[in-house]
């Protein structure tokens, strides 16, 4: 094998493949085109606020609706008002998936929603399921004891 080509013909010298435990740039490195434009900008941003506040009010619709980006950011999501069964066993559980699929049959939660509920509902009944085992593995040691 000749010096400097691995087995699967690739030159050391030119291999820019990743290496077991580099995953690329480090975490918080910034693209070269960010840092130029953060240049740029540098004691920039109260004159270009002000000047962007300034369009807003005299009617500029793309300059206001910046300004309202920054001081009232849409909503993720919304807020959910639902009635949902008490869980505080795994016999409870089917009583809690009816009430969501009811949920969304009448217009109550968007699929989304109730999906979102359902992954809730999901992790309560884990806590249910590890507390239930505690409990009998408790109960066995002790027996033992």
């Amino acid at each position: 094998m000749a010096e400097g080509i691995r087995k699967n013909g690739s030159n050391t010298a030119s291999d820019t493949r990743f290496k077991p435990g580099n995953a690329g740039k480090p975490k918080g490195a910034r693209h070269k085109a960010t840092l130029a434009i953060e240049a740029l900008l540098e004691g920039e941003a109260e004159a270009l606020t002000r000047k962007a506040i300034e369009l807003a009010k005299k009617g500029d619709m793309q300059a206001l609706r910046l300004c309202m980006d920054r001081l009232a950011p849409p909503r993720k999501d919304r807020s959910v008002t639902f009635d949902l069964p008490p869980i505080d066993t795994l016999d409870d559980l089917p009583k809690a998936t009816r009430a969501l699929m009811a949920g969304v049959a009448a217009g109550e939660l968007t699929p989304a929603e109730a999906a979102e509920l359902g992954k809730l509902v999901d992790a309560h009944v884990r806590a249910i399921e590890v507390t239930d085992l505690s409990r009998r593995l408790d109960a066995l040691e002790q027996g033992r004891t």
